[in-house]
């Protein structure tokens, strides 16, 4: 009998895909080239927040399960899941209506290219061609 886990079937996955739809939007307000005082900073800084749950918790799914409480884990991890596609369109509709039409366009493009092992840009010690 495989032990009991809080963790949904799907979490490794649904925790790669949000980083990579953010990655892209990060990626993409970058190419275009704002100024900062274009891009809502609080917002950002949310977003930046957010990432860094998701992937704190893919460092987390690597390590041995000691000393980690993992109903606590998932449980703020789904949170964070829950928040992200909303934080992302939140920060989209603040940007000047004249460039939304080409983040999309660079967004989108730029998400279609990601390597999924991209998912572990900026988590320490990760192989990532172990999955």
């Amino acid at each position: 009998m495989a032990p009991r886990t809080p963790f949904p079937h799907d979490f490794r996955n649904r925790l790669e895909e949000a980083r990579l739809d953010s990655l892209a939007l990060f990626r993409a307000l970058d190419r275009l080239d704002l100024a900062s005082s274009e891009i809502p900073q609080r917002l950002l800084h949310t977003l930046f927040e957010l990432d860094a749950d998701c992937a704190e918790a893919l460092l987390c799914l690597d390590r041995p399960p000691r000393r980690l409480d993992e109903a606590a884990m998932a449980r703020d991890t789904l949170l964070t899941l829950a928040k992200l596609p909303a934080a992302r369109q939140t920060l989209r509709s603040k940007l000047p209506p004249t460039i939304q039409a080409r983040l999309h366009n660079l967004e989108t493009a730029i998400r279609a290219a990601l390597d999924p092992r991209e998912a572990y840009n900026d988590i320490p010690g990760r192989d990532p061609q172990v999955r």
